[in-house]
């Protein structure tokens, strides 16, 4: 049984840092293509960013560009996302989710968010002004 865990999650002022880990057992890391959401009681979904797992091509949403970056480490099964300059608006749940896709060419930008079969418990980030 496969499981997503999300780590680095807390409270900060505006301005400030955090890395989020996203630990993956039970699954062949390096098949997926690895994203992270977040989403807000009453808000719809959105996708922050992903990686795929062949040529390591990313996506950004605008709300974040410039600010956040995701990475992984096929060898500790963990993807990262790495935000800085972070604003009140960043306050969510932010939830890692897996794709299976294999040797595909298609850039994960391109693969809908439902198409995550695989998902964390997500971790809480608050940022105070």
């Amino acid at each position: 049984q496969s499981h997503l865990v999300e780590s680095g999650g807390g409270l900060l002022h505006a301005g400030g840092s955090l890395r989020l880990s996203c630990a993956a057992s039970g699954l062949s890391f390096e098949h997926y293509y690895m994203g992270w959401f977040r989403q807000a009681p009453g808000k719809e979904r959105e996708e922050v960013s992903c990686i795929d797992n062949n040529y390591g091509r990313t996506y950004y949403a605008d709300s974040v560009k410039g600010r956040f970056t995701i990475s992984r480490d096929n060898a500790k099964n963990t993807v990262y996302l790495q935000m800085n300059g972070l604003k009140r608006e960043d306050t969510d749940v932010y939830f890692c989710a897996a794709v299976l896709m294999g040797r595909a060419e298609v850039g994960c930008s391109e693969v809908h968010g439902d198409s995550y079969g695989r998902w964390g418990e997500g971790a809480q980030s608050t940022v105070s002004s």
